[in-house]
């Protein structure tokens, strides 16, 4: 090989000769195939987009700007960092394929979520279930309308959770070519709770709903909340076995947690396993973020079906708080059933600033992480009859 040889090759090596790939004469459709020449450098565009909203806008910074960041990687031309020899090919088949990524970071959830309030007041839990009503109704908008097949449309429906580690579990094991699209769309809506739930939950409150107040919630024994995810796990087991990673893994993370003899075990759930984690859950689910899996039409359904789910989920909370209330004495505000929601804290937090805005003496907050943390049992319940269901 001469000089100029070799410096061809090197020229055509180079990220400037293949961002722009030639034309596939194979496909006949314009836009396809400018999606086809220039998707790579527009998924860049795309990526930086992202690592925007996570940085300055902090939409969910700490898992948007490593899904960001993995994205880009898996855009650059030639060394094929997210091929299944790649470095985040790799960190995908260990961590994403095999389930293992989202079940750790369900156990770090477990140990840093108090299950007091929903033990307190156990009819929440009807809340936390009622939200799951928008899994469900896009399960069936995205079968019947938008023509995904099954398992596609099981995944798309769990964004409606509101949980991310939960819609990566169930669409790796479902549906694992539209991981990105889901990702993307579950962590986005998770960060928009502030703004999307408000409008919904004043839509089907009045003003005197509004400012309902609740009696304060009992006191929780130390021994109930050892017992409770004890009992949680075994009825799973007992019920719907396919739920039982999720749970397990949620219900041992609240066991160390409550238990009080395994503090270190506890502590290392919640910051620096569940941070490492964070970490290369990120990256690898940015991997799936290439522009032959990213740009096409059924991008753009997930997304418009994800904001459905969610905004059906959120609905689907309140209204069954009106249904209770007009079965039972003591009133509660209807705000807390937007709660049901898996968005832990987040969706607590909006309901009681939107109660605290029709009644300033109105402190919603303890009473609304009743349906909160309903939302994320009843979201891995909903995730084993996906799976049961569409596997």
């Amino acid at each position: 090989m001469n000089i100029q040889e070799g410096l061809m090759n090197l020229w055509n090596s180079t990220g400037i000769v293949n961002f722009v790939l030639p034309a596939d004469p194979n496909i006949t459709n314009n836009a396809e195939q400018f999606l086809h020449m220039h998707g790579q450098w527009m998924m860049v565009l795309i990526c930086l987009f992202l690592l925007w909203l996570g940085i300055k806008k902090q939409f969910e910074p700490l898992l948007l700007v490593p899904i960001a960041f993995g994205g880009l990687l898996s855009n650059i031309p030639v060394c094929d960092i997210a091929g299944p020899h790649g470095f985040l090919g790799i960190i995908y088949e260990a961590g994403i394929h095999q389930g293992l990524f989202p079940l750790i970071i369900f156990m770090g959830v477990g140990a840093m979520t108090d299950f007091g309030p929903l033990i307190a007041n156990p009819k929440t839990a009807l809340l936390g279930g009622a939200a799951q009503f928008g899994i469900f109704g896009a399960l069936l908008m995205a079968l019947c309308i938008f023509g995904f097949t099954m398992p596609q449309s099981g995944a798309i429906g769990i964004i409606g959770g509101a949980d991310g580690p939960t819609s990566i579990f169930v669409t790796s094991k479902l549906a694992p070519e539209l991981l990105g699209a889901i990702a993307v769309a579950a962590y986005s809506y998770m960060a928009l709770v502030p703004v999307i739930q408000p409008p919904i939950m004043k839509a089907l409150t009045t003003k005197k709903q509004r400012e309902i107040q609740m009696v304060q919630l009992r006191e929780v024994s130390k021994r109930e909340k050892i017992v409770f995810p004890l009992v949680v796990l075994l009825l799973c087991a007992i019920f719907l076995p396919d739920a039982c990673p999720l749970l397990g893994a949620l219900t041992f993370g609240n066991l160390c947690k409550e238990c009080g003899v395994v503090d270190r075990l506890s502590d290392t759930m919640q910051n620096a396993l569940i941070n490492i984690v964070t970490i290369f859950l990120g990256l690898s689910v940015g991997s799936k973020l290439s522009a032959d899996q990213f740009l096409t039409i059924q991008t753009l359904f997930i997304l418009v079906l994800g904001i459905i789910a969610f905004s059906l989920a959120t609905a689907a909370g309140v209204i069954m708080a009106h249904i209770m209330n007009m079965f039972s004495k003591t009133k509660i505000n209807p705000l807390i059933g937007a709660a049901g929601v898996s968005a832990v804290p987040m969706a607590a937090r909006v309901a009681n600033k939107v109660g605290l805005e029709a009644n300033p003496q109105n402190f919603l907050l303890m009473h609304a992480m009743g349906p909160n943390v309903a939302g994320v049992i009843g979201s891995a319940v909903a995730a084993g009859v996906l799976l049961a269901l569409c596997g």
